[in-house]
């Protein structure tokens, strides 16, 4: 008997021993009041005012919730955010966001992550995935109608208008979410109208200076262009430095529409060199960690959560009421 009693609490230990050495995906940790969440970011540059105040806004809102934050930036580079999800996976972080820098290539790390327990966020942007449970959450904007607002905006611009409105699209990076649903909501708005046509589009990257690049060719190569839709303020505010540089008159010679309300385009508007900016809130910090904190606790999130966003135009009455962006 006495044999049998040490036997057993040998086998005891070793039970316990191998518990701890389970992965994460059948050794879920269980979630309590005391234990800080970990939540690793993966933000996929810096490329933008934009993204700037989006990376601000995440870590200003993990330090008021206590929520324990490992960000890493991707640098514009898909392979890096990709080292960074494992790298989440392997500390066994709670929740995973991130921010993808384009929509395909994340079947693999994403079912990684599945298969060791952790939920995923995606954050701004979306991805194409073959199973759509890799994901369990997406919290931004709704791409498509802001590229519908600028549209619309658009056609309100150009009533009385007689003849052809030609239409120079700087769109941002190939691939991504914002640059198809963007041109997409702008296209299936505006072809409602003949007398719209969309004579060049190249893609600026996201940035100002591919921006004031991509502005030059415009010039040079699509003749006259009445409208610019720019898919984000930076890429506008470097194709408005070309514009002058070749004495037209921005908001004037040219109807100017941008995305994301970043300061510097909303400054802008108020001096008439921009004429739309369709709002796209980076603030998504404090949301993105109610979430987290929700799926740490074992509960469900919706499978969509969309921001909340406006149109700033030169419609509008009192544009010097509009209080100061942050970003």
């Amino acid at each position: 008997m006495k044999r049998l009693a040490v036997l057993f609490t040998i086998l005891a230990v070793l039970a316990a021993a191998l518990l701890l050495l389970l992965p994460k995906g059948t050794q879920k940790r269980q979630p309590d009041a005391e234990h800080q969440i970990i939540l690793g970011f993966s933000q996929l540059g810096s490329e933008s005012g934009w993204r700037i105040g989006n990376t601000r806004s995440v870590i200003a809102a993990a330090e008021r919730a206590g929520v324990q934050l490992m960000f890493k930036n991707a640098e514009q580079k898909q392979e890096n955010q990709i080292d960074a999800i494992r790298s989440f996976i392997a500390y066994q972080v709670d929740v995973i966001a991130f921010a993808p820098i384009v929509e395909d290539g994340w079947d693999n790390v994403l079912r990684e992550a599945k298969d060791a327990g952790i939920p995923v966020i995606c954050s701004d942007r979306s991805v194409t995935l073959e199973d759509e449970s890799l994901i369990t959450g997406f919290v931004g904007s709704d791409f498509y109608q802001e590229g519908v607002r600028a549209g619309e905006y658009l056609i309100k611009k150009i009533a009385g208008v007689t003849g052809p409105v030609r239409i120079a699209e700087i769109s941002g990076t190939l691939d991504s979410t914002p640059m198809r649903d963007r041109a997409q909501g702008f296209r299936d708005t505006i072809e409602k109208d003949a007398r719209c046509q969309v004579v060049y589009s190249e893609s600026g990257d996201f940035l100002r200076s591919k921006g004031k690049e991509v502005m030059v060719d415009v010039l040079a190569t699509a003749g006259e262009v009445d409208v610019l839709y720019s898919h984000n303020d930076s890429m506008t505010l470097g194709a408005i430095e070309t514009i002058e540089q070749h004495g037209i008159v921005p908001g004037k010679d040219i109807i100017i529409i941008s995305v994301d309300g970043e300061q510097g385009a909303i400054d802008l508007l108020k001096q008439g060199k921009i004429n739309c900016v369709v709002e796209c809130t980076p603030m998504l910090g404090d949301v993105i960690m109610t979430l987290a904190r929700r799926l740490a606790q074992g509960e469900t999130i919706d499978r969509v959560t969309y921001s909340q966003e406006t149109v700033f135009t030169d419609f509008d009455e009192d544009m010097l009421s509009i209080p100061p962006r942050g970003y």
